[in-house]
């Protein structure tokens, strides 16, 4: 950052000072085992990075998993945004002043993840949404979890409003702050909540469904003014949203199995390791070989929290990627520091910054 004063002259971002190589790493492990690797990139969303991994793998492998596997997929995904943006909120909070707003938004936050602990085992980096379907079915009771998370997250988001959206201080430390215009998008590629606060319609959720998500009712937030405030406001308004998918997710849950009946694919039943030599070779067999993917090559692509989040990958017909790359949104929505912080007190910069919502796992990969 270049300063003049107070004033930001010049923005350039320099990014590869938190390289994981996870992109390389994805060719050396089986694609069983590419979801306890992507699951780490974009770690606010994990289930978002384990979902475009298995989508990509299913394309390529031509099957098709169970309805229950899919809508447990949107079901968990849909949670998963919220509690991104809720961290968004809170940290976006606390990085201008608003200690309240932190706690805020790690205490509803805490609701989902003591779901998503049951379910999957862990707060994050699930491995849960693997190729073929996800790891386990949901556990019993789970619908009195979702909806005391459907009861409880709508009242607090009240209190956010209650809290911030008239709040002198905060509209003035975020109202007309880093503008960032729908054609500035376009040309640096910004997608997600960013690209639609600049009054463009685009979610991929709605042009490009995928898991199914094109069964629900729900509403793509649009707001105009392309500042701080609209892209913080956003993410309020796309929480309201996600819990409808939940609630429609919960009530009509299908019945069945939650992983396709692949044995190339999936493991035996647990319970069949202490019965079936045969069960415990496969299942020894699929977690140290993997399985093989005919050759070519599959691009799918799914709206994270923060914008278009794809996978490449190309199959040499072995059971491991010859080549992986993941489209993170944050490494694009990055290119907008220099618009959004040029020419502006340096004030501003933390608030600009954070309304862009960036996750450097998601942009050193």
């Amino acid at each position: 950052v270049e300063l003049e004063g107070e004033i930001v002259r010049r923005v350039k971002p320099v990014i590869g000072y938190l390289h994981t190589g996870m992109e390389k790493t994805g060719e050396s492990l089986t694609y069983s085992q590419g979801c306890t690797n992507t699951t780490r990139m974009d770690y606010l969303a994990p289930l978002f990075n384990e979902l475009v991994f298995s989508l990509t793998t299913e394309k390529l492998l031509n099957i098709e998993v169970p309805d229950r596997a899919k809508q447990i997929r949107i079901l968990t995904t849909e949670l998963n945004r919220v509690t991104s943006h809720l961290v968004a909120l809170a940290t976006g909070g606390m990085d201008i002043g608003a200690i309240s707003m932190m706690i805020f938004g790690f205490r509803e936050r805490e609701l989902i993840l003591n779901f998503f602990e049951k379910t999957t085992g862990l707060r994050m980096n699930h491995n849960y949404i693997r190729p073929g379907g996800v790891a386990a079915d949901l556990p019993d009771g789970w619908e009195g979890d979702i909806q005391e998370i459907l009861e409880e997250i709508p009242n607090k988001l009240k209190d956010y409003d209650q809290m911030l959206l008239d709040n002198p201080i905060w509209n003035g430390r975020l109202r007309n702050v880093g503008i960032l215009t729908t054609q500035e998008c376009f040309d640096l590629g910004i997608t997600g909540p960013s690209l639609r606060a600049s009054g463009f319609d685009w979610d991929l959720r709605k042009v490009q469904p995928y898991s199914g998500i094109e069964k629900f009712e729900f509403d793509i937030p649009v707001l105009n003014d392309s500042d701080a405030f609209s892209r913080w406001r956003i993410k309020v308004l796309e929480i309201q949203e996600s819990l409808k998918i939940v609630q429609q997710a919960m009530e009509t849950m299908p019945k069945g199995d939650y992983r396709i009946d692949d044995k190339k694919v999936t493991p035996p039943p647990r319970k069949r390791l202490d019965e079936s030599m045969e069960a415990l070779i496969h299942h020894f067999k699929l977690f140290t070989e993997g399985f093989k993917v005919q050759e070519g090559e599959a691009y799918v692509s799914v709206e994270s929290p923060r914008g278009e989040l794809g996978c490449y990958i190309v199959s040499d017909g072995s059971s491991k990627p010859y080549k992986m790359h993941i489209r993170g949104p944050s490494f694009c929505n990055l290119q907008a520091l220099p618009i959004i912080m040029s020419d502006s007190p340096i004030a501003d910069a933390v608030a600009s910054i954070a309304s862009l919502d960036p996750v450097m796992g998601d942009v050193d990969r």
